[in-house]
């Protein structure tokens, strides 16, 4: 799958944490996932609904 266009978001939160964070895209019903420390380095692609079932699971642990 081609990222050169893509649009990277990282959390806002992620300021705060030294440098560790990560970015993702939204692409055609698949998130994208890469470290903001190495936009160059490797990438996970996640089917939208696997990524939605993990944000959720992770926030209801705060």
């Amino acid at each position: 799958m081609d990222l050169t266009n893509v649009t990277w978001r990282k959390a806002s939160r992620s300021v705060d944490n030294g440098g560790n964070c990560i970015e993702v895209a939204a692409v055609p019903s698949t998130v994208a996932i890469r470290d903001s420390k190495d936009p160059e380095g490797p990438k996970l692609l996640v089917p939208s609904q696997d990524f939605q079932r993990l944000a959720h699971t992770l926030k209801s642990r705060e």
